[in-house]
């Protein structure tokens, strides 16, 4: 079964194309225009997608050595994401299906990132098993989702406020770092003293998660040493960053180690944007390591916005009988 994916929720244009999920083509057109702003123009994305959905999906379906007769089912993301961006990449699904006359298929955006490790580089590629325990965090979103099957997920917990990815993003914001600031952290991080400088941490019930008050304590360290040093940040940026990174680590890995303890699910897995952080990975992989748990860490490529991951949603849905009505409208907000 051939399906071509198309995401186009936020600033990245995506096509690929799978067979039974094994990955023929993966192509991605980012969207540079938005450095220049220090975060997605919504506008300006969604004119960029215009002008770039065409040849990405031509060249997705070239990469791919198929003819668009040989494709079974359009898997799209519907949701959530940024409305005109979405409209982008639904009204053309919507358009190329009809003109095809084969099956449209809708996708919960973060659906595609939790089943992205089931992207396969040929038959032979191991792929979790049922149930397991996803950490998915990204920019928007910060949740623990317990995934029964491709088809049946419940969220645990999840950011009552500012996601991982938002604290990464904002505080690399006003330390003065280009946007998108998560992989400038990490680099820095990789460089500085994680015991440097102590934030806050929250203190909230059950599985949920919440980085404002984080965001707050490091706005707070920067401007209590800047009154006396203005060259503060300039001097202790490798410090402040290790020190920042930590703390969400260690946010992040003391909620998700609780809901392993409570399922007693012994295979786990990372998903999203901050899923491509060096010092996460590492923290995952030796939290596994140390009770043999079975890991699945992301190849880096597929933690970002991509079409594979929804092309790989596409097809477990569309296995279960589920496909779209060429009426639905895209949504922006959604949870699991």
């Amino acid at each position: 079964m051939i399906i071509l994916g198309i995401e186009s929720s936020c600033d990245d244009t995506s096509a690929a194309v799978i067979k039974d999920c094994v990955l023929l083509s993966n192509v991605i057109a980012s969207q540079k225009v938005h450095e220049a702003y220090g975060g997605v123009v919504p506008e300006l994305a969604s004119r960029a997608h215009q002008q770039n959905i065409v040849p990405v999906v031509s060249e997705a379906i070239k990469q791919a050595g198929i003819s668009k007769s040989d494709i079974d089912a359009i898997a799209f993301t519907r949701g959530p994401g940024l409305p005109g961006s979405l409209h982008v990449g639904t009204s053309f699904s919507k358009g190329l299906a009809l003109a095809l006359n084969i099956p449209l298929v809708d996708v919960n955006h973060l659906h595609g990132h939790v089943l992205a490790h089931f992207i396969k580089d040929d038959e032979n590629t191991v792929v979790p098993s049922f149930p397991f325990l996803c950490l998915l965090i990204s920019g928007g979103n910060s949740q623990i989702i317990k995934v029964n099957s491709p088809t049946d997920m419940e969220i645990m917990g999840q950011t009552i406020d500012d996601a991982a990815g938002e604290a990464f993003d904002k505080c690399a914001k006003v330390m003065g770092l280009p946007y998108p600031g998560g992989p400038y952290i990490d680099e820095l991080a990789q460089q500085g003293d994680p015991n440097r400088f102590k934030f806050s941490k929250p203190h909230i019930e059950g599985y949920n998660y919440s980085f404002s008050g984080l965001k707050t304590s490091f706005l707070y360290t920067l401007r209590d040493n800047i009154k006396l040093n203005p060259n503060f940040i300039e001097e202790n940026k490798a410090d402040l960053a290790a020190s920042l990174q930590k703390t969400i680590i260690d946010t992040l890995m003391d909620k998700f180690d609780k809901a392993v303890k409570a399922t007693g699910i012994r295979t786990v897995a990372i998903s999203g944007g901050v899923s491509a952080n060096s010092g996460v990975r590492a923290a995952v992989q030796q939290y596994c390591d140390r009770r043999g748990i079975k890991a699945f860490i992301p190849k880096r490529s597929f933690t970002t916005d991509n079409a594979a991951m929804i092309a790989v949603a596409g097809h477990f849905k569309f296995l279960n009988g589920e496909t779209c009505d060429i009426t639905a409208p895209p949504f922006a907000r959604v949870v699991i």
